[in-house]
């Protein structure tokens, strides 16, 4: 019996490559001579870099960088194991973890830190690029990574700007001619899991803002603020990005890309099933078995486990879920080959409470779906 087990983290808790080890322990002590392949997945938010370096057998380097607010924090990013490919992940250098609950506020804080991990990693000869670009804590249309990389933002005066959105409240110009030349001579992919624009009802500011600190009232500035960056890059790199889908994730970081580089904007659970070779991982297998965090509706809108169960299904393996909680439309993951899916939380309990049992609770329900399989094989007999 092969076992595929490819899990996404369980936030707060679990990394993914935890998750896959628990859920390893508990089917081993049902199945002990069954052929394991733990495969850490994530869809380009929080554990890319850690999937992606575990699956290559790379390595992670960590760099000094411009917090969100502009203090120093302490960043990483991966490389493969053949030294071809830098895996960063936006939350490492401007993600919301960074910034506590009373200093959020998108008008100030900057992305200069992920454009410094760019740099970072262009100077070791690193020219292709997977970038997962969830859990930011920025608004600020990938203005702050620009200007590390060598963009100028300048306002009527020809004085550059300042980092944060409230400058772009004087932009009048921008002045690409100092971008950092290897870009281009980069492959850039974006793992980008949502198709929301730049600006608008349904843009950056107005759906992604109060999740970063913005105030109705800032939601407006910010979205006036974008609509002018986007203008501006109209007439000055005559390339038009305010409506393309996938523009306004992370505040906007989908338009800074799509407009000054090359890069590709992609599901991420593709970028990270590709770079794992998961489709090779899945001939002559039994069973996989796939979960994240919470389980519901949402997750058919590009999450890892119904990525895993899209790919699993062309080829028939059933797939099962586990997930800390289910929640309403859960039922819907079967129509993307997901058999069953199992809360780990076993008693009524606190989420502080669910958060710090999780580990053994997960090995606890994976033993006893492995003895329900065994089950049912006993009863096929």
């Amino acid at each position: 019996m092969k076992i595929i087990i490819a899990p996404d983290s369980f936030k707060e808790s679990l990394s993914a490559l935890d998750v896959a080890t628990e859920i390893e322990a508990g089917f081993r002590t049902v199945f002990p001579d069954a052929d394991y392949v733990k495969l850490p997945i994530a869809d380009g938010g929080e554990g890319t870099v850690a999937a992606l370096v575990t699956a290559t057998g790379g390595e992670i380097h960590c760099a000094l960088v411009r917090g969100p607010l502009g203090d120093t924090v302490e960043a990483f990013y991966g490389i493969s194991g053949d030294k071809q490919t830098a895996f960063i992940e936006m939350a490492a250098a401007s993600g919301l973890a960074l910034v506590s609950l009373a200093q959020r506020n998108p008008m100030k804080t900057s992305s200069f830190g992920t454009g410094e991990l760019l740099l970072h990693a262009l100077d070791q000869g690193i020219r292709n690029f997977i970038i997962g670009i969830g859990g930011s804590a920025t608004n600020d249309g990938g203005v702050g990574m620009l200007q590390a990389l060598g963009v100028s933002f300048l306002d009527d005066q020809g004085r550059k700007v300042g980092l944060g959105v409230q400058s772009l409240k004087t932009l009048n110009r921008i002045d690409a001619s100092g971008l950092d030349q290897r870009l281009q001579q980069s492959r850039i992919q974006i793992a980008c899991d949502v198709d929301n624009p730049l600006t608008g009802d349904k843009g950056a500011s107005v759906v992604f803002g109060p999740q970063k600190g913005a105030t109705p009232e800032m939601v407006a500035i910010l979205d006036h603020c974008l609509k002018n960056y986007a203008s501006l890059i109209r007439r000055d790199l005559q390339r038009d990005v305010e409506t393309v889908p996938g523009a306004g994730a992370a505040g906007g970081m989908g338009a800074a890309f799509l407009a000054f580089t090359n890069a590709e904007l992609r599901p991420g659970i593709n970028i990270v099933m590709e770079a794992i070779r998961l489709d090779q991982h899945l001939v002559s297998a039994t069973l996989v078995i796939t979960g994240e965090g919470k389980i519901d509706g949402q997750t058919m809108h590009g999450k890892a486990p119904i990525g895993v169960s899209r790919m699993a299904q062309k080829t028939g393996i059933p797939v099962i879920a586990f997930a800390g909680s289910l929640g309403e439309g859960v039922e819907r993951v079967r129509e993307q080959g997901i058999c069953a899916c199992f809360s780990i939380v076993n008693r009524p309990c606190s989420l502080e409470t669910a958060l710090l049992e999780a580990k053994q609770n997960l090995r606890l329900t994976a033993t006893s779906v492995a003895e329900l399989i065994a089950l049912g094989q006993e009863i096929s007999v």
